[in-house]
């Protein structure tokens, strides 16, 4: 395979944003990596004309959806204003379906998981859309699971994201499935993303977040933080990396996070351990580890506190029915 051939599908009154994430994603991937298997990504629309974007631009589609063929690495269907419109279109559905049977891998974002559901990719698998058209989605298609929480979902090949940004994790989540997790740091630093979200993340909880600390020090100290969970992230090792004594890092922290370090150590690896939990096959003691919760009992006690939970149970209710194996060797 010399490529990766990605195909977003686009119509009338599509949400530019679901579009251009995942293409300028992908596209600034290969730039980055320099890959031997670049993406090569489409947009395509029906009968290959333009596409008025419901925000009014205008996108120039690069093929007509009726004369696009597989075999495809990814299928990805936008959402949008028009999105009604195109899920009750007989053809369009059908084409989309055609072209997900050719593909290894289908998705959708935002209200996009109407079409996929209009064309029976979605009945009997677990789905994620934005929480606004969840109920809509569930009330109109019994036969799915919606779950309006999360960020993304994963279920066998076919993945959903929540609304309109969350393209952009979905984009940064296949980028570390096909290439690994450094690319996707990279790339996320390069799109200027604070952090890379996992797709459990709730959607509604973005609302009420704590925006990114203003003061360099701190705002470096949580990017080492989340990339390093494992290390040693002791409150007199950060000081000592940050240059000044732990009793003024822990004002820092307390001012621009609300909490000490230790406490946001302890969050990030707690969330750090969900991820894994519900997107990797790794055993329980290996998640405490990566995760720098070192041992079951640790990780036990930090997940019941913050989540009101045990690992394995919220293992059993949130990950999708098919977890890929992790390949990576541990080191």
């Amino acid at each position: 395979m010399s490529e990766r051939a990605v195909v977003v599908v686009g119509y009338e009154a599509a949400e530019l944003l679901d579009i251009a994430c995942v293409t300028s994603g992908l596209i600034m991937a290969n730039e980055l990596g320099s890959l031997d298997v670049p993406y090569a990504v489409r947009l395509v629309a029906p009968g290959g004309g333009p596409i008025r974007c419901g925000t009014g631009l205008t996108l120039a589609a690069d093929a007509s959806l009726e004369r696009t063929t597989g075999p495809l690495d990814t299928l990805i269907v936008s959402g949008g204003l028009g999105v009604e419109r195109a899920a009750a279109d007989h053809r369009l559905v059908g084409h989309v379906r055609r072209l997900a049977g050719e593909s290894r891998r289908v998705a959708s974002v935002c209200t996009g998981a109407g079409i996929l559901a209009a064309a029976g990719i979605l009945a009997g698998r677990r789905a994620t859309t934005h929480w606004e058209f969840a109920p809509q989605l569930a009330a109109r298609h019994p036969d799915i699971s919606v779950d309006p929480v999360p960020l993304w979902t994963r279920d066998g090949n076919v993945y959903t994201a929540a609304g309109i940004t969350s393209a952009l994790d979905l984009t940064l989540a296949f980028v570390e499935e096909d290439h690994g997790a450094e690319l996707a740091r990279r790339l996320a630093r390069h799109l200027v993303v604070y952090l890379q979200r996992p797709g459990n993340q709730a959607q509604m909880s973005l609302f009420t977040a704590a925006p990114a600390p203003r003061d360099d020090t701190v705002r470096e100290l949580v990017e080492h933080i989340a990339t390093h969970p494992a290390d040693d992230l002791a409150t007199t090792t950060l000081a000592a990396r940050a240059g000044m004594t732990p009793r003024h890092l822990t004002r820092l922290f307390t001012r621009h996070l609300g909490q000490a370090p230790g406490r946001y150590v302890r969050v990030v690896r707690t969330e750090t351990a969900a991820r894994l939990l519900s997107s990797t096959t790794l055993p329980v003691a290996a998640v405490a580890a990566r995760c720098g919760l070192g041992t079951p009992e640790a990780l036990r006690k930090a997940f019941t506190a913050h989540y009101g939970i045990s690992p394995s149970h919220y293992r059993a209710t949130m990950r999708p029915s098919q977890i890929p194996k992790v390949v990576r060797r541990e080191r």
